[in-house]
């Protein structure tokens, strides 16, 4: 049976998923409407941040996926150090299924995008961008369209897609990071240990592990070094043990706290400011072009082979069980939600091509939402087939 703080996250994400929907939306349509030169200026026009010697001037776009979303990957850290120690990751019955799955879902999409992109005029340096799956966006299809199934296929994807986010979380550090600032990256490093030492004292005020947090992520932007690692970090230093007997733990306590403001105000805020496009800029002929069409392409058709056909060979090599209850069309449907790349293929895209090349951005972020769409549309009409496979309507 779920656990409340399971049953608790996998609401927060499935609502929050609608809100990502309408945030994307709202962007698509201001940047095609009388209102696009104003969208474009908010999320273009540059205001600095100067506190000390920090002194840092970027656009709203930049701000966004460089300071907020370093809190998301905070969260998703404090989420994969929780699930490690206490949750679906520490047994490792469980866990062997959804990492084959989630290894699966970032090969897949590479490959396909690798295959689309290999021939002259291509783009292979965004290989990456099809990887990723947003949880919050697939947990909200699966709600609309796998009502009454089994509940293990909603476990089965929230932790595939936990451990997918520590893959791209990965694949971030190892492929965006520009040229290293020593001195910076030290004062990261120190301040870090700072933190991992406090863990250690039980009532160590919060209002310290958030101002070192904030020191953490200043430092590492200015060290070359991509600042969601910084945000994954500070989450592996806080506590996971209760201050009191009578208490949850710091960890769980950061966790809850953050969370819905991540799910609600963070990722949509993202949406908006990374999916906006001109439709007019792009033409049938850029749509189509190998790096938009290998992303739709990676999301769309490598995400679900890669992650159903990896998750057939664990379970027939028997390294994993199938989700309880689930049959393999139930598992293909959820394979195919796995392809709503969505808010952390925007992440990677904006850094694997550079944001002032509007039109590569444009065909990057018409190709994110089509291929999500598609491949969400898909899963729902093979999770409704199964629904009514089972008799459920």
């Amino acid at each position: 049976m779920a656990r409340p703080s399971t049953l608790a996250f996998l609401k927060t994400e499935s609502g929050a998923g609608a809100l990502l929907a309408l945030a994307a939306l709202a962007a698509v349509i201001m940047a095609n409407s009388p209102a696009s030169e104003a969208y474009f200026t908010f999320i273009d026009t540059p205001f600095p941040i100067r506190f000390g010697a920090f002194d840092q001037t970027r656009s709203m776009l930049s701000w966004t996926r460089d300071g907020l979303m370093a809190v998301f990957f905070l969260v998703v850290g404090l989420e994969i150090k929780f699930e490690v120690l206490r949750g679906e990751f520490s047994s490792p019955r469980r866990l062997a299924l959804p990492i084959f799955a989630a290894a699966g879902g970032m090969i897949g999409p590479a490959l396909v995008y690798l295959a689309v992109n290999a021939r002259a005029g291509g783009s292979p340096a965004g290989w990456a961008i099809p990887t990723p799956t947003d949880v919050a966006f697939s947990l909200a299809a699966l709600a609309v369209f796998g009502r009454r199934l089994p509940d293990s296929l909603r476990l089965f994807l929230l932790t595939l897609a936990v451990a997918d986010d520590l893959g791209a979380i990965v694949l971030i550090g190892l492929l965006f990071s520009t040229p290293i600032h020593p001195v910076s990256l030290s004062g990261a490093l120190l301040t870090l240990g700072g933190l991992a030492t406090l863990s250690r004292w039980k009532t160590a005020p919060r209002l310290i592990y958030a101002a070192g947090f904030v020191v953490v992520w200043a430092f590492t932007l200015q060290s070359g070094v991509n600042t969601s690692v910084a945000g994954f970090a500070c989450a592996l230093t806080v506590p996971i043990g209760a201050r009191r007997a009578d208490q949850q733990s710091v960890l769980k306590t950061f966790m809850d706290g953050l969370h819905p403001y991540v799910a609600y105000g963070v990722l949509p805020l993202f949406a908006f400011v990374s999916a906006g496009f001109s439709v007019a800029d792009l033409g049938w002929k850029g749509l189509f072009g190998p790096m938009p069409l290998g992303v739709a392409l990676g999301l769309l058709v490598g995400k679900p082979l890669g992650v159903l056909g990896f998750s057939a060979l664990a379970v027939a090599f028997r390294l994993g069980r199938r989700p309880m209850g689930a049959n393999w069309l139930e598992l293909f449907g959820v394979s195919l939600l796995c392809g709503a790349g969505f808010t952390m293929s925007f992440f990677i895209g904006a850094l694997a091509f550079s944001p002032a090349d509007l039109g590569v951005q444009g065909q990057l972020r018409a190709a994110v939402i089509a291929g999500s769409l598609l491949a969400v549309l898909a899963g729902g009409a093979v999770l409704v087939q199964a629904r009514a496979r089972r008799g459920l309507g």
